[in-house]
């Protein structure tokens, strides 16, 4: 199982990554350890805002592809309603991933 999430950091910016183990994956982006990203290092992260889960990391790869394509205003309302991913995205990408509580 892959997940794909978007974390608010410092500045009210957005940062979108993708990982397998979310547990360790926010250890390192919180805890600002020498395996987060280089974002997550400048731009201190806060919070989790949202996390979707696929089946492999292909998929994974290309949702956070297309959320990172997105304006910070289309983020701000996909991270507030889910309703937003089919429009954003299309049904055939709604039935692939599933958008999990926090």
């Amino acid at each position: 199982m892959y997940y794909v999430y978007i974390i608010k950091c410092e500045g009210d910016m957005l940062y979108t990554g993708i990982t397998n183990n979310v547990v360790r994956r926010m250890d390192e982006h919180f805890g600002r350890s020498e395996k987060c990203a280089k974002f997550t290092r400048a731009h201190k992260a806060q919070s989790l805002e949202a996390l979707w889960s696929c089946e492999d990391r292909s998929l994974a790869s290309k949702l956070e592809y297309r959320i990172k394509q997105l304006t910070k205003a289309q983020k701000l309302d996909l991270i507030a309603d889910n309703n937003c991913f089919i429009e954003l995205f299309g049904i055939e990408s709604s039935e692939m991933y599933r958008r999990e509580t926090i």
